[in-house]
């Protein structure tokens, strides 16, 4: 039986995108082997690409963004999932060309759903979303590479942006010295509600750590969202056996450093994938996140909006003035 449903679609004319509150129809969603109804999705700044009309995002248009989501299947055609179970989706190509969370109902192939982690909410499972994830698989390398607290510092970019604002929160609570880098005035968010021990700008740290071709070592590990010289003062400021970890390129798709933090310091540059990365280890990683790794105040860092809000948000994010993670919460279908 075909279902309408309430959704924020992307429209293309003349080289213009507006974005809609629009019906739509169950009919007029894929063929896949499950049928979900979203209860909660989050917003990424992969999402605001895709609202904005970037081709390098979402090719065909009109189009539903949003890349998570979590809800409870209405309808499988796999023994792997049954009516009600409650499934999570992030990743693969949700919200990118196939219509996303930013809808009421999904279609999407079962390998690309797993059952909600024992520990986790539907919504707060999208507190962390993609975003929550991908701070999560930065941590867990880390972790991997054997750094630990006492080995000293981790410095963390992008630090009030949902990745930065998830490993900060983590790190936290596994007992880690945390040194966030901001452009913002965020010096409350930061220090008491995310756990961060020391706060320094961006300008601050290109221009300390990012002068010479090697630095003196500082930092045990770093988690880098931006890239460019952010990254690269990051790589010869790690001490010996140290690892950073890049999963975005909010300032710049490239650095600029020399071979030296590897072969004389060691360190290891590791890059993080949270759109294909193998499920047995995103079942892991949920699972951490979802237990041990789980921040006493996941809430506190997550605003819930609704349908209506989504163009300020997403205009938001595009700007690069976002702090925290924004969860959209459906109305009751």
């Amino acid at each position: 039986m075909d279902s309408v449903f309430n959704a924020l679609l992307i429209s293309e004319q003349n080289g213009s995108y507006t974005k809609e509150i629009k019906q739509l129809n169950t009919d007029q969603l894929p063929r896949n082997e499950l049928l979900i109804k979203v209860r909660y999705s989050s917003v990424n700044y992969k999402d605001a690409l895709s609202a904005s009309g970037n081709k390098g995002v979402t090719r065909r248009y009109p189009h539903v963004p949003g890349i998570d989501a979590a809800g409870i299947v209405v309808n499988s055609d796999t023994q792997s999932f049954t009516q009600g179970d409650e499934v999570v989706i992030t990743g693969f190509d949700l919200g990118m060309n196939t219509w996303g969370g930013f809808a009421q109902y999904i279609s999407v192939p079962a390998a690309w759903a797993m059952h909600l982690p024992k520990g986790l909410s539907l919504k707060e499972v999208m507190c962390y979303g993609t975003a929550g994830l991908t701070a999560g698989l930065s941590v867990y390398r880390l972790l991997d590479a054997g750094i630990n607290p006492n080995k000293g510092p981790v410095v963390v970019s992008g630090a009030t942006g949902g990745v930065g604002s998830v490993a900060i929160a983590v790190l936290n609570k596994l007992g880690f010295e945390i040194i966030a880098i901001t452009g913002k005035s965020s010096e409350e968010y930061l220090l008491n509600t995310l756990g961060a021990s020391k706060i320094i700008s961006r300008e601050q740290f290109v221009q300390t750590y990012d002068t010479k071709t090697m630095n003196t070592p500082v930092f045990a590990a770093g988690i880098d969202t931006c890239g460019g010289p952010i990254l690269s003062g990051m790589l010869k400021s790690t001490k010996y056996g140290g690892m950073v970890s890049c999963c975005g390129m909010l300032a710049a798709h490239d650095i600029n450093t020399s071979i030296f933090p590897f072969i004389l310091r060691g360190v290891s540059l590791a890059g993080i994938d949270s759109v294909m990365v193998p499920l047995d280890v995103r079942k892991q990683v949920w699972q951490l996140l979802a237990t041990g790794w789980k921040p006493d105040n996941l809430h506190a860092f997550s605003q819930e909006i609704r349908l209506n809000d989504l163009p300020a948000v997403l205009d938001i994010l595009l700007q690069g003035q976002a702090k925290g993670r924004y969860v959209l919460a459906h109305d009751v279908i």
